[in-house]
């Protein structure tokens, strides 16, 4: 197994060496003895920028070493280790294609992290607005046309910022769209987080990365045996200045950035990379299938799957909805109680990752269990009629330099359609702002958002939230 940062971690800790540097633990020798049975092993390599374990932040030996092999098992031109998640990849993407005042073109559905670096590089956002999945109710990808007609007004946008798959498993094909924006010149930034995987092939969708994107951020963590953080960020063509990149992941990940997360993000590559050579993704889809079999076998839920048949699914995402009424909020609730947890739940259903590999399975007994929980629990689904309604492309009322300007109040959910929001309103998970600051509050949205706090959902906003009242901004004064 080549794993060049790793093993140099481990050889450094096999010279038990003494520790005269940061961080404070010391290999572990000032540590809570109560607790070191967890922490120890990996307090060894919890090292620093010491000699032969170079430098994230100018990388010539071990994790240059690491990074490259990461570029080449995905086919990228270079590959970027993150320790501070896909987060900071978006965030750095998104700086490096942008300056004050520039037109981006934005996939209203993506991650928060992406909405907060458009804000961060002062540029002008211009939305395009998903399909809504007919089925499963949740928003899928932006058509085609809505690419052709944000394409052709405008023309000069420094980028086009687009999620694939979604977080729920569904990926479209983007080879259209992103050959139609390299016409214009346009580069095309992909947040594929919870695609890592997708470099095993089929049946797992295409990668953004062969599809022509330009730039493609992964959450390693999220599907391949890596540590929460750990992430890549893969840079696939001449149209994004690689510099400009590497100056701002260097300006915004931490200056100490962690070896064990790296090291995972190392192991991770390794891993897949073991599964390709060793021809072991068979046995990985005779888990998964076992896994859903199981889910399959229960008599009042079911498995759902998007309607939108064009539409791919990724085999590590798994959706169930009850069979007797239950919310997606309920049923999760089910599931706790014998002791199965979910990656997050909705209004419908509920969505759960899947290994890829391991052996633990769950046993009969437990899916009777489920079977028997969802059958004594009263019903709670609530009728949804109002979808997303949004058009297809949306331009905010005001530049950002102008709602600096503006003052703010709250006011109550019945009041607040047609007002122009002034804090982002995000449901967590998924981390989609469902209520952007700067955008006209609907109807439907307020109802939407009252559902979500009648039935307890975390939602990170302002905080009065749960008293039913919104920040916005103030666009006259007052008489």
């Amino acid at each position: 197994m080549n794993t060049p940062l790793y093993h140099a971690l481990i050889q450094h800790a096999r010279r038990n060496s003494h520790s005269f540097h940061v961080p404070g633990h010391h290999n572990g020798d000032v540590f809570f003895d109560e607790a070191k049975t967890i922490y120890n092993p990996l307090l060894t390599i919890d090292l620093t920028e010491l000699s032969g374990l170079d430098d994230l932040h100018h990388p010539s030996g071990v994790i240059k070493e690491a990074q490259d092999l990461v570029s080449q098992l995905y086919g990228a031109a270079e590959s970027f280790f993150l320790v501070n998640g896909t987060t900071v990849g978006n965030l750095a993407m998104i700086l490096s294609v942008c300056d004050p005042g520039d037109t981006i073109l934005i996939q209203r559905n993506c991650h928060k992290s992406v909405f907060h670096a458009v804000d961060l590089a002062g540029a002008e956002p211009i939305y395009l607005a998903p399909d809504i999945d007919e089925f499963m109710h949740v928003p899928t990808h932006v058509p085609l046309d809505t690419i052709k007609e944000a394409l052709k007004a405008y023309p000069d946008a420094k980028g086009l910022v687009l999620t694939n798959p979604t977080y729920y498993g569904h990926s479209a094909d983007l080879t259209e769209i992103i050959s139609e924006a390299h016409q214009y010149g346009i580069p095309v930034l992909v947040d594929e987080a919870h695609g890592a995987h997708f470099v095993l092939g089929e049946p797992f969708p295409a990668s953004a990365l062969q599809m022509g994107a330009d730039i493609v951020v992964q959450s390693a963590h999220k599907t391949l045996p890596a540590m929460t953080m750990g992430s890549y960020l893969h840079l696939n063509s001449n149209r994004i200045e690689r510099n400009r990149v590497a100056d701002y992941l260097n300006r915004l990940q931490s200056s100490s950035p962690s070896y064990p997360i790296m090291a995972s993000l190392d192991l991770a590559r390794a891993y897949v990379q073991h599964m390709i050579e060793e021809h072991k993704l068979s046995d990985v889809l005779q888990h998964i299938q076992s896994i859903k079999q199981t889910f399959d076998s229960l008599a009042y839920a079911e498995t759902v799957e998007p309607a939108n048949q064009r539409l791919s699914t990724d085999p590590l995402k798994l959706t169930i909805r009850s069979k007797c009424g239950h919310s997606g909020f309920t049923l999760q609730k089910i599931l706790e109680r014998v002791n199965i947890f979910t990656e997050l739940a909705d209004e419908n259903q509920v969505l759960l990752v899947l290994p890829l590999g391991g052996k633990r399975r769950i046993d009969a007994e437990t899916i009777k269990n489920i079977d028997h929980e969802i059958e004594k629990t009263p019903s709670d689904q609530i009728n949804v009629s109002a979808e997303w309604i949004a058009q297809p492309i949306t331009v905010l009322p005001y530049q950002k330099k102008v709602l600096n300007t503006l003052q703010k109040e709250y006011v109550n959910f019945n009041e607040a359609a047609g007002r122009l929001n002034a804090e982002d309103v995000i449901p967590y998970p998924p981390g989609i702002p469902m209520i952007m600051a700067g955008e006209r509050i609907t109807r439907e949205s307020v109802q939407k958002l009252s559902r979500l706090i009648s039935m307890k959902t975390h939602v990170q906003g302002n905080m009065k939230i749960n008293e039913k009242q919104l920040l916005v901004y103030i666009e006259e004064e007052k008489s």
